[in-house]
């Protein structure tokens, strides 16, 4: 290993990556069209994998919760896709462990692929901007299950994320089994996004827009939109042709814009805007408490499933012995679309005057509570849902006050419901557009569209400092993959076995002490890191030239550590991918070197920064000699 000083060292190696990033912003590249047949194909999968998704967390519901437990859960007009079965007594106690015992069994579960805990919409937009390191058929099915056993048994929280995870994962894995490019890849992980909330939402058009919104701040992905929009319509044609055409929401009726409502409207939204921020404040407080446990982390959704269980249990205790209705779940288990329904029409369940303003109110804390536990402990449940239905039911109360207060007889407390809807997700997800539209969609009305972009627009400007999801980036520009894209576009076509130089590299066993590590440290001449083999020489892991210049200061330490004790998960690359990927990877993750593989994970070898920058200066010799070839490569 060299033994320049380190910042210089890794400062002077990730310019090498850098100069190709800078100089290829000058050349024109033509980038192959992307094809529709494709997102056709990744619009089909997803509307099966979603019609299937669908009808096992409903099947799974009807068991655990309705059979079993006795709940009478509350749904949407819409939501109702298999035919209504038998009730059953209600048996309180196992409302506490049915939610616990099927989070715990989706956290076992999730041990295969750690990106599948939680909501799911952000490791979908992290696995753009970043790639991901878990095949993506495991991510589908794996996601698929869990949600089906967190939701099925309880868990508060949305089916939108996890479709959104799944259907971006069908659209990669389609990439990878036809041998696109990168680019393309990502471009039908966008489609398969659109596809999948177009499949458990019915709302083609406002999957489209959220898939290429959701990835940004203050951008969009414009160049996925037709592919988005065509997947997104196969998706919904299938699943409608399995269950039927139908809105979500049920409507009372048409409601009349009123230019003096406009007020009322933009005070909701500040409220709503307001409660969004509690709600993202809720969701990192539960992370940090989980995250202090002294217990393995697949259990740890265990307790969000017994603390949602303890809410909901409270609730439907005082409930039913107020309204004689015992069993009642008002909403506050699985999605809790019937929550956001009875706020948009009323029903029985919704009594009249101030006690109907109290109950939604209360209906929301509960719900902002029981989401917070099952999402924040890592329950793979989506955030989306419990985003709208928060809004619905704030809406709803905020829409019934105004009644009693005003005594307007034309104010419409459903009108205020479903605005509030669309406005609390719009804004705390930074995808105005998408909301605005997909809460139309939702209700078959466009009625309210100009309160929807003037609540959405408030909410959008009081929420810039906050965020659902943590992983999206302000623009196209400070993506780590479209700034790679700029410079690494003569990389296309070239492989990593392309690049790699021959020689020898130092590598190591895990049982080698550090003191003979730092005795043949002099062997390893401009090796930055380390590989850790076991006998059969599959990888293991890597130590890092951090480790190593502390073991050299601390050579007490070093007599009594091995290298089994130091090494780190490493980021691999195999020969026949795609040099210009292997790139991107290294940029956005700050890597001078990866080490590469064989299918079976035996080393090959270290594919350093400098490799790629040589062969990306002889492609650039070649584009300089033939004119706009080697701009076509």
């Amino acid at each position: 290993m060299s033994e320049e000083p380190a910042g210089e060292r890794r400062a002077g190696r990730r310019s090498l990556l850098g100069l190709i990033v800078q100089a290829g912003t000058g050349v024109h590249l033509q980038r192959m069209g992307r094809s529709l047949a494709h997102a056709g194909l990744v619009g089909l999968a997803a509307g099966l994998l979603g019609s299937l998704f669908l009808g096992g967390l409903e099947l799974t519901q009807r068991v655990l919760l309705e059979r079993l437990a006795g709940v009478h859960l509350l749904r949407a007009a819409g939501e109702r896709l298999l035919p209504d079965a038998a009730g059953a007594d209600f048996r309180p106690w196992l409302l506490l462990l049915v939610p616990a015992a099927g989070a715990l069994l989706a956290g076992l579960l999730m041990r295969l692929a750690p990106e599948t805990r939680g909501g799911g919409g952000d490791a979908m937009i992290r696995g753009f901007h970043h790639g991901s390191t878990t095949p993506p058929a495991r991510i589908a099915w794996v996601k698929g299950v869990a949600s089906i056993l967190t939701l099925g048994s309880g868990g508060s929280g949305g089916r939108e994320g996890p479709t959104m995870q799944m259907g971006g994962a069908l659209g990669t894995l389609t990439g990878r089994a036809l041998g696109l490019s990168v680019s393309e890849r990502r471009t039908l992980l966008v489609a398969g996004v659109a596809a999948g909330m177009a499949a458990v939402f019915r709302t083609p058009l406002g999957a489209a827009l959220l898939a290429i919104e959701v990835l940004y701040h203050d951008d969009f992905e414009a160049e996925a939109l037709v592919p988005a929009l065509l997947a997104s319509v196969i998706s919904y044609a299938v699943v409608v042709t399995l269950y039927g055409e139908s809105t979500l929401f049920l409507l009372p009726g048409r409601w009349a814009f009123r230019l003096a409502e406009l007020p009322l409207f933009a005070l909701l939204a500040l409220l709503v805007a307001a409660l969004a921020a509690g709600f993202q404040s809720t969701l990192a407080g539960v992370r940090r408490m989980t995250a202090r446990l002294r217990m393995p982390e697949w259990t740890r959704p265990a307790v969000g499933g017994l603390l949602t269980g303890a809410v909901a249990l409270t609730l439907i205790l005082v409930a039913g012995a107020r309204s004689g209705r015992p069993g009642y779940a008002l909403g506050i288990l699985g999605g809790g679309y019937g929550a956001a329904q009875l706020a948009l029409t009323g029903g029985d369940l919704l009594p009249a005057g101030w006690a109907g303003v109290g109950l939604l109110l209360v209906l929301c804390a509960a719900k902002l509570l029981a989401s917070g536990f099952t999402i924040g402990t890592g329950g793979s449940a989506g955030d989306f849902a419990p985003s709208l239905v928060l809004g619905a039911l704030l809406g709803g109360a905020f829409g019934r006050a105004a009644q009693l207060v005003t005594g307007d007889p034309y104010l419409s407390a459903g009108a205020f419901a479903l605005v509030g809807m669309g406005t609390f997700y719009g804004g705390i997800a930074h995808v105005p557009v998408a909301a605005l539209v997909m809460t139309c969609e939702l209700a078959g009305s466009y009625d309210l569209l100009v309160p929807l972009m003037l609540a959405g627009g408030v909410a959008f400007l009081a929420l810039r400092r906050r965020t659902l999801y943590e992983e999206q980036v302000p623009t196209r520009a400070e993506s780590p993959v479209h700034r790679a894209e700029r410079g690494l576009g003569l990389l296309a076509g070239r492989r990593v076995r392309d690049a790699l130089q021959p020689g020898a590299w130092l590598s190591v066993s895990p049982a080698t002490t550090c003191a003979e590590i730092l005795r043949r440290i002099p062997e390893a001449v401009g090796q930055q890191t380390l590989p850790v083999l076991d006998a059969d020489d599959r990888l293991v892991g890597v130590i890092s030239p951090d480790v190593v210049r502390h073991l050299a200061a601390n050579r007490e330490a070093a007599a009594v550590t091995i290298a089994a004790e130091l090494h780190e998960t490493a980021t691999t690359v195999g020969l026949d991918d795609e040099l210009s990927a292997a790139a991107a990877i290294m940029l956005a993750r700050g890597l001078q070197e990866v080490p590469v593989v064989q299918a079976d994970g035996r080393f090959v070898a270290l594919l350093a920064d400098a490799d790629i920058f040589r062969t990306w200066m002889e492609l650039a010799g070649g584009a300089t000699d033939d004119g706009a070839g080697g701009a076509t490569a």
